[in-house]
């Protein structure tokens, strides 16, 4: 059984290029069909990037959000999260952070170094070790202090011919709504793309994105690409996103979580061609033990004993998303989670696959209930006094601080 998929209007490749600071062509590629993977902590990381674009040839699949500061600084766990497998021929990082000469200083490193292709300014996170500091979803609250990062990281991008993207919010809460100036300033600035998850920062995960808000960012910004982002669950709902709100291509974030093969539903779907067929269990237990064999292969030993126990780790976030709707029942599950090694982790998966037989297909409407964050809404952390002075460029106190995660 395959989805139904309606029919859309006429999308076209986005070109998401560079161009060096004497005018000639930098590094780029048209992204066809555009569909952007979004970076998520703790998951994009280059063996899920990998398995997703083995559905998915062609599109964009963006790394793991890192600090610039964190970079600047040397940080080794910041520095390790810059990692792409060797195929990656189209190298995505996205970066926050709250200084326009610190943004400047990380995207020269990454350029000089030749470790990225594209990178993609985060100005939507709303977690509030982020916004605290002024980062992410704090940023557009401030006009001049988003132009000047933004032409910061473009400046330098252009020195190496390195495209530069952006993703906003529609703003911190009701009060704050920022989108549309977001989107002008990051246009004005450089911006190759800018992306619009259709949700407030004091939203987070809930309720449901308003598409409204791309439509009239769309609308408001002439001839820039915009992508969508936000309750993408399944391809169809990519085509309604395209047809009712005039954008020129998607963002995924949640929605491939434990469903890696939507990225082919949406090639599918965004070419107007038939949907493929359901993943039966068997071929849901083949990703998953090919996502688990990435991860193993990914995580460096160094002769340490105890790192395939921490790509299992790694792993077991996964299991309930890829399972989501198959009845293994509570004790397989607790095993599966309880498992240390790759071959107890396989041995649990494949007797669940005897018990219920590899052409069992899950009920499509799991496809549906949410996965990852679901939270919200929450306030907003946001630096001392920073709403007094709107029109101040300077950057916040202390927003060259180190914070955990990257």
């Amino acid at each position: 059984m395959s989805t139904v998929v309606p029919e859309m209007m006429a999308v076209k490749p986005i070109a998401i290029r560079g161009i060096t600071t004497d005018g000639s062509p930098g590094r780029g590629i048209d992204v066809w069909p555009p569909v952007v993977l979004a970076p998520m902590a703790g998951v994009t990381n280059a063996p899920f990037r990998s398995l997703c674009r083995s559905f998915g040839p062609g599109l964009v699949y963006v790394n793991e959000m890192i600090m610039a500061a964190a970079l600047v600084y040397g940080n080794s766990r910041t520095r390790s999260m810059v990692t792409f497998a060797p195929d990656e021929r189209f190298r995505s990082m996205q970066l926050y952070g709250s200084d326009p000469a610190i943004v400047e200083r990380a995207v020269d490193i990454l350029g000089s170094e030749n470790l990225v292709d594209h990178i993609d300014l985060n100005f939507g996170c709303p977690a509030a070790k982020v916004t605290r500091k002024g980062g992410g979803a704090a940023v557009p609250l401030k006009k001049n202090l988003l132009s000047e990062i933004v032409r910061a990281a473009v400046r330098a991008g252009s020195r190496y011919g390195i495209p530069v993207t952006c993703k906003f919010r529609m703003g911190i809460n009701e009060e704050l709504i920022t989108f549309i100036d977001t989107g002008k300033i990051c246009r004005d600035a450089g911006a190759v793309t800018i992306a619009l998850h259709a949700r407030t920062a004091q939203q987070h995960y809930a309720p449901s994105a308003r598409w409204e808000a791309i439509a009239e960012l769309k609308q408001a910004v002439g001839s820039i690409p915009v992508l969508g982002n936000g309750d993408i669950w399944e391809a169809s709902d990519a085509v309604r996103m395209v047809n009712e709100t005039g954008c020129d291509g998607v963002v995924i974030g949640r929605g491939c979580l434990g469903r890696p093969w939507l990225f082919a539903e949406l090639t599918a779907a965004l070419a107007g061609q038939p949907a493929p067929s359901n993943p039966t269990l068997g071929e849901i237990v083949a990703t998953m033990v090919d996502h688990l064999d990435l991860l193993c292969e990914h995580t460096p030993s160094g002769g340490r004993p105890g790192m395939e126990a921490t790509a299992v780790r790694d792993f077991r976030k996964h299991v309930g998303w890829y399972l989501q709707a198959v009845p293994v029942g509570s004790g397989a599950r607790r095993a599966m989670m309880a498992a240390e090694t790759r071959d107890q982790l396989v041995g649990e998966l494949h007797r669940a696959l005897d018990t219920l037989g590899a052409g069992f297909v899950p009920d499509p409407v799991a496809r549906r209930q949410p996965r990852g964050h679901t939270h919200g809404p929450r306030p907003v952390a946001l630096p001392p006094s920073w709403l007094d002075h709107p029109d101040d460029p300077e950057p916040p106190a202390g927003a060259d601080s180190l914070v955990s995660g990257g």
